[in-house]
């Protein structure tokens, strides 16, 4: 039966608006004066028209029942592609991509493409309800013997060690109401130990970005590709990772830019470049150094742009003028011809974009590689500009949420950091009392100490305990929807789980981690497990059997309707947040229930209660996200936007006029999804915010410029923004600080307030004035931008390493360059553990690691699976499209080693695994280097674990898990694990 109609031809055109009244500017002069402030002072729809097929309708089919269309998006990657699931009675029985979404434009890749999987219950993956382990085998029990079960050993936990003896792992799969509520449950227990996918993904993202310019986020936008004239891939095979955005990118080459991939594979997205040129694996840096060299030694450099917005591009220059084209080959690989071509198709195709995911973050220098891509786009003024800036690929379809509002070690939601302002606010915000909350932790210190990253938990339960920098090794870990197999050294993680005192998996399916939990100990391993071990299996709900809003790349918020009930036993993550509240004893709190106030309500859903997710988003993010602009986006806001894709614009995102027939919301001006940051209270309808730091735009308008973020002078030069610099139509046209009730009343602007505003912003910042007083006036009143207008840093001088430098990884293929670029020294205390750099890379070269292990060892993604694979493998439709891991070798190195294509091989690296896989060879990996793709598990050094998971419960497909094998390697910054550049050697098996 047919479910789509075609709609009537409809043109996208662009959308512009501008401030509706003339407002009286203030010079430099005039601002200094009146504020005080001194130098001194504190893939498959690219040929459609862009005429879109109509969405779906319900329709009652006689004798069937009613048809429904539950709008929802996609739970794979970050590209956020909208799907109109079919429900007939309650059954999901098809689903269509949107084809007036302006994001996947009516695509799906494979993945996406079936995701209906979720709901079909026949032969069905996942798990179906709790289970216990028993003798090394799982059981079935109840909820309410796992809730009581799991309530005991916590308590006794807690009274022995402490609260900070438990650990949560986190889901960037969780929605970003699941992600809020979740850091709020931790919290509630008295502890910062919890995290979750992004730290291993994109955590040196987000610190080097917004250490540069403010935020760490994508600065444009899939869409805005359109507008690029070149683009560079470096660190991205976006073709396989992120498929359904390679339409806006090749929609860019078809108006004419030019594209090009630097990878040390020749990739999918290599095969549709311009130009495609190899790199050593972990030498980003000095490519990047490269590049810049002939740029500021040919003038293609933004000169203007540098001396009005960017602080410190001196030092950036004086570091590229060391990687002289025979120094940048030396390391690299890459002749100089290659590098040049790079630099002035960037600089000669303006405005030029960079495009990295994985490839340029997981490294043990991945804060600098990102920040170094950010000075390149600097130097060439590429921020700030349609066409431009840092296109940044996330791998889930949440962990920008999850990140921006979620359980991150280092940070209360919307990045607010750990301090006593950061607790105070968000307490008024969750109608918590203060000083009950501070009495959870164990001290004040350990409550404002950033807490064991997800990369490093395993290393918190077997480390000595007197080179842990908390009271207590880690004794309870929770799985709540993450994979043990996405994480490095994954040898020494079984150890881990066989010490604990408690282990919870919470998930839909059960994950690498039931069975590595259940696989018996190594006979020869040197350890003792703990015999009081309790691991409990608990049935998570997909996000197609919940409802909330999830962010994509770009920012946008997309609100996904719930599709089906929960399957099976299976129980929503935000039900079994209250469930475990309820017996741990802090409900009311979790709903922020006091004083006769409750922020969320509860719901019946099948026979519990949960959460409502609107009032969570609606009642806290909404009221406590201002930092990053969380604010503006109600799910009234968002649904609206669902309901009407076909008024957005593709190039622009913008809507150019319409009302929501259901509410009669005017989405006249709106960005699609409202991407943050969208400021102020809903009723002050911020549009959003396209590409962030454009001036060209009025700050109501979706226009802003740098943060200021980091102090007003450096040294006796100023940070902010030159004279005549700023975002259209601001008030103030030179640079200023970040705005709060001191720097109002100085400016004259106090008296805009509201009476009401003027209570609740006395003594406040823009980011902590729960009325969004602050933010209207500066905004609305003057077209200023709440966090201020600064110039970039090229410097952070708040980092081990202000400008970036490289340095060879821990396991070098180079040995003869770690004296000249060695890594860091060791560090005693780092997040709360020991963590070694120099010791290991110096053991590395006297031990001739290198001789032994020959291969340059990478990991990357597949089309087919994604993150640790065990959802994507135990969907039959993909199992059929990739039934074995295997591992890609360049025809030299397979032929040197007597291997055969479609042999099995065995991998050994220096932490002493030997994994089996299939021989690929291959000339897309050089001579030196083997790729293997990183989303297999279920084997273990060549042992299928098929007897150790839950009876029916395994993957269709399973594999040696290539971080089973994975080194020793954190970024200095962050702890990002290591995973692009390690070694190996191969073998026939």
């Amino acid at each position: 039966m047919s479910l789509t109609r075609k709609s009537a031809t409809l043109k996208r055109p662009l959308a512009s608006r501008s401030p509706a009244v003339a407002v009286k500017t203030m010079d430099r002069r005039t601002f200094l004066k009146r504020s005080g402030v001194t130098l001194g002072a504190g893939a498959f729809a690219a040929q459609l028209p862009f005429s879109m097929i109509g969405k779906a309708q319900a329709e009652a089919i006689p004798g069937q029942g009613k048809i429904e269309v539950k709008r929802t998006v996609c739970t794979h990657c970050s590209v956020g592609c909208a799907v109109d699931a079919v429900v007939q009675n309650g059954v999901w029985v098809g689903q269509e991509p949107v084809f007036d979404s302006p994001i996947n434009l009516g695509s799906h890749c494979a993945k996406g493409a079936a995701v209906r999987d979720h709901g079909i219950t026949h032969d069905s993956r996942r798990l179906k309800y709790p289970m216990k382990l028993v003798n090394g085998k799982y059981q079935r029990i109840s909820w309410d013997e796992a809730l009581d079960g799991i309530t005991a050993k916590m308590m006794a936990i807690r009274k022995e060690s402490g609260p900070d003896a438990a650990y949560f792992v986190g889901s960037s799969k969780h929605g970003n109401e699941q992600a809020f509520l979740l850091r709020k449950f931790v919290s509630l227990w008295g502890t910062n130990n919890c995290d979750h996918q992004a730290r291993i993904c994109h955590s040196t993202t987000v610190a080097g970005v917004a250490n540069t310019w403010g935020y760490g986020a994508m600065t444009n936008s899939f869409n805005d590709e359109h507008n690029s004239k070149a683009l560079l891939f470096l660190g991205s095979n976006a073709a396989e990772a992120h498929p359904v955005s390679m339409l806006h990118t090749l929609h860019a080459k078809e108006h004419g830019a030019k594209i090009i991939v630097v990878d040390p594979r020749f990739t999918r997205t290599a095969a549709k470049a311009d130009y495609f040129y190899r790199i050593r694996s972990g030498t980003d840096i000095p490519f990047i150094y490269g590049m810049l060299h002939h740029i500021f030694a040919n003038g293609w450099e933004d000169r203007e742009y540098i001396a009005q917005r960017v602080y410190g591009m001196d030092k950036a220059r004086d570091e590229a003028k060391k990687w002289t084209p025979q120094a940048v080959q030396e390391v690299t690989g890459m002749a100089e011809e290659e590098v040049r071509t790079c630099a002035e198709i960037m600089a000669k195709n303006r405005p030029s974009t960079i495009i990295w995911a994985m490839g340029q973050t997981q490294h043990t220098n991945g804060n600098a590689v990102v920040r170094a891509s950010c000075i390149l786009q600097l130097a060439l003024g590429n921020v700030g500009v349609s066409g431009g800036g840092t296109n940044i690929y996330r791998g889930h379809d949440n962990v920008q949420g999850a990140t921006d509002v979620g359980p991150n070690a280092d940070s209360l939601p919307a990045y607010y950091g750990l301090t006593p302002a950061a607790w105070q606010h968000w307490a008024r915000v969750w109608n918590i009392d203060y000083d009950w909350l501070k009495g959870r932790y164990a001290s004040p210190a350990l409550m404002e100490k950033s807490g064991i990253p997800v990369s490093r938990w395993f290393d918190a339960v077997i480390e000595d305990n007197s080179h842990i920098d908390q009271p207590s090794n880690v004794r309870a870990t929770f799985y709540w929807g993450h994979a043990p197999n996405s994480q490095t050294r994954g040898l020494e993680m079984k150890p881990a789980m066989d010490k604990l005192d408690l282990l919870v998996v919470i998930d839909p399916f059960p994950s690498a981690t039931a069975a590595m939990a259940a696989m018996p100990k190594d006979p020869d391993a040197k350890y003792t497990p703990n015999p009081d071990r309790e691991v409990y299996l608990l049935p998570a709900a997909t996000q197609f059997e919940t409802e909330g809003s999830c962010t994509a790349s770009n920012r946008s918020l997309q609100w996904r309707e719930r599709v089906i009930e929960p399957l099976f036993d299976s129980r929503s993550d935000q039900a079994i947040m209250y469930a475990f509240a309820q017996k741990w004893g802090f409900a009311d709190q979790l709903l922020g229930r006091k004083d006769g106030r409750q922020n969320i309500r509860l719901v019946k859903v099948k026979n519990y209660e949960e959460p409502d997710l609107e009032d969570v988003l609606r009642n806290e993010i909404n009221r406590g996200a201002w930092t990053i602009g969380y604010t503006g986006q109600t799910p009234e806001r968002l649904q609206a936007h669902m309901r009407n894709m076909h008024l957005f614009d593709v190039k622009t995102l913008r809507a150019p006029g319409g009302r929501d027939a259901k509410t009669g919301y005017d989405l006249t001006g709106d960005y699609f999804g409202l991407p943050w940051p969208c400021y102020g209270t809903p009723e002050l309808k911020h549009p959003g915010t396209p590409n962030l730091y454009d001036t060209s735009k009025h700050v109501m308008d979706g226009g802003g410029n740098f943060r200021a973020n980091f102090g007003v002078e450096r040294d006796g030069v100023s940070l902010l923004a030159a004279d005549g610099s700023h975002s259209k139509g601001s008030d103030i046209t030179t640079g200023y600080p970040q705005f709060d009730s001191v720097l109002l009343k100085k400016l004259g602007w106090w008296n805009e307030l509201t009476a009401s505003e003027k209570s609740a912003a006395e003594g406040k910042t823009w980011a902590t004035d729960l009325s969004g007083g602050i933010i209207r006036v500066v905004m609305k009143n003057h077209g200023c931008s709440p966090f201020g207008n600064a110039r970039a840093r090229a410097v952070v001088w708040n980092f081990p390493d202000p400008i970036p430098v490289h340095r060879e990884a821990l396991y070098s293929p180079r040995p003869d360059l770690v004296a000249k670029y060695p890594t860091h020294d060791d560090v005693k205390v780092f997040w709360r553990l020991p963590t070694l750099f120099k010791s290991i890379q110096q053991k590395n070269v006297a031990d001739k690691i290198a001789e032994k292990f020959p291969l340059i060892l990478t990991s990357g993604r597949i089309v087919e699976y994604e993150g640790g694979g065990d959802e994507s493998r135990s969907n039959p439709w993909l199992a059929e499209l990739e039934q074995e891991a295997y591992v890609e070798i360049n025809p030299k190195a397979a032929a040197d080693r007597g291997i055969r294509n479609g042999e099995y091989v065995w991998m050994r690296t220096p932490t002493g695994a030997r994994l089996k896989f299939k021989a690929q060879i291959t000339p897309k990996v050089g001579a030196d280097t083997v790729f293997v793709p990183y989303s297999f598990g279920g084997w273990w050094q060549g042992v299928d674990l098929l007897p150790h998971y839950p009876e029916g419960s395994a993957p269709f497909v399973r594999g040696d898990a290539i971080n089973t094998g994975t080194t020793y390697g954190y970024d200095r910054v962050t702890m990002m694990q290591e995973t692009k550049t390690t070694l190996c050697q191969i073998e026939r098996a």
